[in-house]
């Protein structure tokens, strides 16, 4: 399905509805309502900006400075990172799919109400630098959202990239929640010149800039927001790396795209393969990230 034939059109399956819109900066958007929940995705990266379960508050950050426009970066939502992770001299930073109109396969739905939305990500001038592949994302929306990245080497060489769904994560207040799951792994501090450490909390609380990269770390984390009553549960597969990010008070003045208190409201955390897990994938095989976001309520 063509970007620019989405505008202004409805589909409904059931319960559920789905209109492909023109979002912000003239880019086209699907708004998905289902039983349980909105969402919206703009083909602008593939990227999800929201995701909001009825009654509760956005389970997505999104910076009310980002910039909608062509080649630039959304800030917030899930951000798709996709061929490598953090910054490569002379290619960016986090790759070349966040940035890159992907096209819209199918939209389908259930009898129950979910809906499924189906990308591909099109041919790259970036991608020449890699052994020939192609990816798929997958967007499935109902009482959770759940989000499935395939890549596939067509080439006859080894393919090696980096993966990340970077997710950004709507909280009441940066210092006052705990984040769990990651005890015992040990992980690469950005913050201190990428030493080597270990995690020896069992709830990791934000009170300064925060940025990690987990290592061999394949279980769920929770984000426990006792102001919110809620937490949130990362179930993830396919999936070696556990980012946790926040900017704080002075990388955040120096980012354009994002507030100045912005960091108080907002925790990253990413699911990938990226450093020492990225991913080594043979000739003709594929590999699936995937990541199922929930919520429930504090006891």
């Amino acid at each position: 399905m063509e970007p620019n034939k989405l505008q202004s059109v409805t589909q409904t399956g059931g319960p559920a509805r789905v209109a492909f819109l023109e979002g912000q900066g003239e880019l086209p958007i699907l708004e998905i309502t289902t039983p349980w929940s909105t969402a919206e995705v703009f083909l602008h990266g593939a990227q999800v900006t929201r995701f909001i379960r009825n009654g509760e508050p956005p389970v997505l950050f999104m910076s009310q400075c980002s910039r909608f426009e062509n080649g630039q970066p959304i800030r917030g939502g899930v951000p798709v990172i996709l061929p490598w992770f953090g910054f490569r001299e002379g290619m960016g930073q986090h790759g070349f799919a966040r940035t890159r109109a992907w096209e819209l396969k199918e939209v389908s739905f259930d009898d129950k109400g979910s809906v499924i939305a189906r990308f591909r990500l099109p041919t790259c001038p970036e991608a020449a630098a890699f052994p020939a592949f192609s990816a798929e994302y997958t967007v499935s929306v109902s009482e959770s959202l759940q989000m499935q990245l395939e890549v596939r080497n067509r080439s006859t060489e080894e393919l090696v990239f980096e993966t990340c769904l970077h997710t950004y994560f709507e909280v009441s207040d940066a210092t006052a929640i705990s984040i769990t799951g990651l005890k015992g792994h040990s992980y690469l501090d950005q913050v201190a010149s990428f030493a080597s450490k270990t995690e020896a909390d069992e709830a990791i609380r934000i009170s300064a800039e925060v940025d990690r990269v987990y290592l061999d770390a394949t279980g769920p984390v929770e984000i426990i927001d006792p102001r919110f009553g809620r937490k949130i549960i990362v179930e993830k597969s396919g999936s070696n790396s556990t980012v946790v990010w926040n900017p704080w008070i002075a990388k955040s003045q120096r980012m354009p795209d994002f507030g100045n208190e912005e960091y108080e409201k907002m925790v990253c955390v990413e699911s990938g393969n990226v450093g020492p897990n990225s991913i080594h994938l043979p000739p003709g095989q594929s590999t699936a990230l995937t990541v199922k976001l929930t919520t429930a309520p504090l006891s």
